[in-house]
């Protein structure tokens, strides 16, 4: 029984999904299933990183020979990807568990404002005891604008909720020191506390990588969770309990420690990264509440913005006589909160139709 609850993204290749054959294992979807309501029911929350729709497109159409174009695959991914929200629907729904579908691409996560949406939607999902069953959308994904595996899909949708675990579930036992398919001699690698390129040679190029997406695209998206503070764990997922153990820190895989300071390391680029596009004024009691207790900063507390900005950039907050007190990600456009200036947090929606909680939350704002 796991202590602390958490929140885990559960990332599962088309390799684990289909058993190496061309159709969904459902069996073994189940049984992945049933462990992530087992954790459920001990209060952790669980977001799935699902591949498999191209497969369960090829499968529903009865497996067609089809030219490897571009449309053909979007095609493919089309008609597998309600055939699969279907398949995840119909096994949680047996443990009573719903399910909510997510299809992202790059540019969802690269502009900041479509990024604070779908952190926002994702939180909403967990806050409502739903699984969210997340995806690359191939259907209308191009080359720009896709992620382009789903081992980093996974990472970025480990940062926007924030996870504190992301298992790899893969169809291999981890990181080894060389390919075990062809090197005896190679040995997993229990724990990774550096990624360098010693380790980067390792996992090899597309040529030689092991499992689905690689086990270099594997390597890039620990590297990218792990400076987010989120512990990664790449193992197989055929091994049986795995979830479970990983979350309960029992031996499976390749551990990749997360970095220590995750969050100021956030907080170092609100303040080393993008330029202020506006300012924001605030009043003695939100400088306080700001300063003092560590608050988000709320509505309530802001007489006055200057300049134009849209949700999702990053502002100065200035006290009434100009002092720079800090710099923070705004959830509101200045239009938007130029219209609930003053107001408290429960009447914002019957102005504005919405809400987005505070206009800077707390993790995204730095003191200066």
């Amino acid at each position: 029984m796991s202590g602390k609850q958490q929140t885990i993204v559960v990332k599962l290749g088309t390799s684990v999904l289909t058993g190496g054959s061309l159709s969904l294992d459902k069996a073994h979807m189940v049984e992945l299933v049933r462990q992530c309501a087992v954790l459920k029911r001990q209060g952790h929350k669980i977001i799935v990183v699902t591949s498999g729709a191209i497969a369960a497109g090829r499968e529903h159409l009865n497996y067609p020979e089809l030219p490897k174009t571009m449309a053909n695959k979007q095609l493919l991914a089309a008609v597998g990807q309600s055939c699969l929200i279907q398949a995840w629907e119909s096994l949680f729904n047996l443990y009573n568990i719903h399910v909510g579908q997510m299809l992202l691409t790059r540019a969802d996560l690269d502009d900041r404002e479509r990024y604070l949406n779908a952190r926002d939607m994702l939180n909403a999902l967990l806050k409502h005891d739903i699984v969210p069953i997340v995806n690359e959308n191939d259907a209308v994904a191009t080359t720009e604008i896709k992620v382009g595996d789903n081992d980093n899909l996974s990472a970025l949708v480990g940062i926007l909720a924030s996870a504190d675990k992301l298992l790899l579930l893969t169809d291999q036992p981890g990181l080894f020191t060389a390919d075990p398919r062809n090197n005896p001699n190679a040995e997993l690698i229990r724990e990774v506390h550096t990624i360098d390129e010693t380790l980067r040679k390792i996992a090899g190029g597309s040529g030689t990588t092991l499992g689905t997406g690689g086990m270099a695209t594997k390597l890039q998206a620990a590297d990218v969770a792990r400076r987010a503070g989120i512990e990664v764990i790449i193992a197989s997922g055929s091994s049986a309990n795995v979830i479970i153990d990983c979350v309960d820190s029992q031996s499976h895989g390749t551990r990749f420690l997360p970095l220590e300071c995750a969050l100021e390391s956030r907080k170092r680029w609100i303040l080393a990264g993008p330029p202020q596009a506006g300012d924001i004024i605030i009043d003695d009691g939100a400088v306080k509440a700001v300063q003092e207790r560590g608050s988000s900063l709320l509505s309530k507390g802001i007489t006055q913005t200057k300049g134009a900005f849209q949700r999702g950039e990053v502002t100065q907050i200035l006290t009434q006589t100009g002092v720079l007190v800090a710099r923070g990600i705004s959830r509101y456009s200045s239009d938007d909160l130029s219209k609930i200036l003053g107001l408290h947090s429960q009447d914002i929606y019957g102005v504005l139709g919405y809400e987005h909680g505070p206009a800077i939350h707390r993790d995204d704002l730095v003191l200066i």
